[in-house]
């Protein structure tokens, strides 16, 4: 029995004297030059934003977690969570319990069939890449993206989760407090949902142009035929079909007295569209205007920016001033 006491069970540690430990071990990180991003939340409300409560909910709803997710809650509130990083389809975390656990979170990319419906049925309704990031949106198209099973959220199929902590459950209490992390995180850095998630968010905003959201823009009646054209501004064309006798109407002989209405004049020929000059940016310049380092990292993946030989610094393409547009100068 003593040694069932003695080294099944290890002697209670303290929480301050845990704090004390973990501090005094990423003191050691960060001098080794290690990037560590501790969740902090202030209060009891772990996330206020639309991406950073959808995630949060989406967790809680299934009861694949349901036994853990109250401890995981208590640990990130209490400041557990000492590193988190979220990248393209991983997430990373440090959290205090007996000792500080590793955690990683390997989530699936989207499913292209599921992003590819996502996409369609938001054609036409989010207007600017602010409004996506602040969640600032139709209630339809909310509750669209956060759909349970076709949204944006993966389900729990789509996690791999994984813990040095000796708990035997998929879902320990520090997974837990890491994934109630990354809700709290989406609240300052909504963009990083699209990096983990690995699709690009830019997909989803309006384009616009010469067509509209259901196809080519419809043509009048009125101007659908040079017979149209005619009576609209009183002119003859070429081919007119007032041209062509009307059946039952005798057709008036040449060299009639008769005067021929006067031509409008000609349009002034359409200025051509000027050409796209590329032009250089710095990151400082896209960062300071709010575009976070990651968005600059989508954006080079998907060709709406491109490199330069230049550290830092950026080629435009045609599609970056869309992709600024919302963004304060």
């Amino acid at each position: 029995m003593s040694w069932y006491a003695s080294d099944f069970y290890k002697p209670y540690v303290s929480v301050a004297a845990r704090r004390a430990k973990v501090q005094r071990e990423l003191a050691r990180a960060v001098k080794r030059g290690e990037d560590i991003s501790p969740v902090t939340i202030v209060g009891r409300t772990i996330a206020s934003s639309f991406w950073g409560k959808a995630w949060c909910d989406n967790l809680e709803s299934y009861s694949d977690y349901a036994n853990r997710m109250p401890r995981g809650r208590s640990y990130v509130r209490n400041g557990s969570v000492m590193d988190l990083q979220i990248g393209a389809g991983k997430v990373t975390a440090m959290v205090s319990g007996s000792s500080l656990y590793t955690i990683t979170v390997t989530v699936a990319p989207l499913a292209a069939g599921r992003w590819k419906s996502i996409t369609a049925a938001c054609a036409g309704k989010i207007d600017s890449l602010v409004e996506l990031l602040q969640g600032k949106l139709s209630r339809p198209v909310l509750e669209l993206l956060a759909r349970r099973g076709d949204g944006l959220f993966p389900e729990p199929k789509e996690l791999e989760l994984s813990c040095t902590c000796p708990d035997w459950a998929s879902m320990c209490k520090h997974i837990a407090a890491a994934l109630y992390g990354v809700g709290a995180r989406l609240d300052a850095r909504p963009e990083l949902f699209f990096t983990l998630r690995q699709v690009d968010q830019t997909a989803l905003i309006t384009t616009t142009g010469a067509t509209t959201a259901f196809g080519a823009r419809p043509e009048s009646k009125a101007l659908a035929s040079s017979k149209g054209l005619s009576s609209l501004f009183g002119i003859e064309l070429d081919g007119d079909a007032a041209a062509v006798p009307a059946p039952g109407r005798a057709a008036k002989p040449r060299g009639s007295a008769t005067p021929t209405p006067s031509r409008a004049p000609a349009a002034p020929p359409a200025r051509p569209a000027r050409p796209f000059r590329p032009a250089k940016v710095a990151a400082r310049t896209l960062i300071d205007r709010g575009i976070s380092r990651s968005m600059i990292a989508t954006w080079l993946r998907a060709g709406h920016l491109e490199r330069t030989s230049e550290r830092g610094v950026y080629q435009t393409t045609p599609t970056t001033r869309r992709q600024l547009r919302g963004f304060p100068r």
